[in-house]
């Protein structure tokens, strides 16, 4: 069986795939379906209310990062067991945004609807069954858990629907919308920069604001978390420093941080490896040596930052920065892949 791929280039932008079932024969366009969804996420079960002749579209945009997928199809239900799970291991989440008809879950938490105006943060390391109609239409953004983890710290995100109607939801529809609509007009870069914003506002959501949290330790924990973010680039950035600069002791910082499961130190350290990360990609920084990145940042020898940087996003410096050099040499387009 072929899988038709509809390649769309646009100039240093990178390639959004779009597949169809009706490239093959209608009694085989069932188990297209199934084996393309398989390809996108991992090993799942299919229960098709016919096998006849489904109907199914499908657009792909992917980087290193993460993964956007858009679908319209006819009813099907998606199955995730134990079985699918030890078979084919994934720890990554999924962001479910419905457009059109409605999602129905069913996990060992519950069972709950999904409708336009809403989304849900899914975990496929567990047992999950999701069922839609004819004509359902949304996407599908696969993220990283390590991006939820360290923007969640010990917070476990919620299994009911998010809303996209209003305040900060409205905001976050906005940017989901926007990149779905210019994905393929996106580099790689781009993408995943727009993709780490999105990934900042839905934890945002989840968190609610601490700002406006009635305790002091709240306050101060989120006062402190925006002024290091603020500030990640100065090499001399400490807890002692933070405190001095926003008039609380350093104890006051410590147990506000301590409350939440986490240590100023750890806070810095994550800010600047996040910053490390973007100068890496930056056109900005290619002139500047991975050592002399790790040095403005505060980070003692390039060894410790390497270690620190290959636990946080699962490759060196120099990794990096080569796949950057490889995606961009003469005869390439960026985000294109060989």
């Amino acid at each position: 069986m072929t899988v038709d791929r509809k390649a769309v280039f646009m100039d240093r932008a990178a390639i959004a795939d779009s597949a169809t079932t009706s490239v093959v024969d209608p009694h085989e366009r069932a188990d297209y379906w199934a084996h393309l969804i398989s390809t996108y996420h991992c090993r799942l079960g299919y229960r098709f209310p016919s096998h006849t002749d489904f109907q199914g579209h499908t657009q792909l945009r992917r980087t290193d990062a993460y993964q956007l997928v858009g679908w319209k199809s006819d009813a099907v239900t998606y199955l995730r067991n134990p079985a699918h799970i030890r078979a084919d291991p994934d720890d990554d989440y999924r962001l479910i945004v419905p457009l059109v008809g409605q999602l129905s879950f069913r996990t060992a938490d519950g069972n709950g609807i999904l409708t336009p105006g809403t989304m849900s943060l899914v975990a496929v390391d567990r047992p999950y069954a999701m069922s839609m109609s004819d004509g359902t239409r949304g996407l599908i953004i696969t993220i990283p858990r390590r991006e939820i983890q360290h923007r969640l710290n010990r917070v476990t995100p919620p299994t009911h629907p998010l809303d996209l109607t209003s305040g900060l939801g409205r905001v976050t529809d906005g940017i989901v919308s926007a990149l779905s609509t210019e994905c393929a007009a996106l580099t790689d870069l781009q993408f995943d920069a727009v993709a780490e914003r999105l990934v900042d506002l839905i934890c945002m959501q989840i968190l609610g604001d601490p700002g406006s949290s009635p305790t002091r330790l709240a306050h101060v924990e989120a006062t402190a978390r925006r002024y290091i973010h603020s500030h990640a680039g100065d090499p001399d950035l400490t807890g002692t420093s933070v405190a001095g600069a926003l008039g609380w002791s350093l104890r006051q910082i410590q147990l506000a941080f301590n409350a939440v499961g986490t240590t100023p130190s750890e806070v810095i350290r994550e800010e600047r490896l996040q910053l490390a990360h973007d100068r890496l990609r930056s056109p900005a920084y290619r002139h500047r040596s991975i050592t002399d990145i790790a040095s403005d940042l505060g980070f003692g020898s390039t060894s410790s930052f390497s270690k620190a940087f290959r636990r946080r996003f699962d490759t060196t410096p120099g990794q990096l920065r080569e796949g950057l050099a490889s995606s961009i040499r003469p005869g390439r387009t960026p985000g294109t892949t060989s």
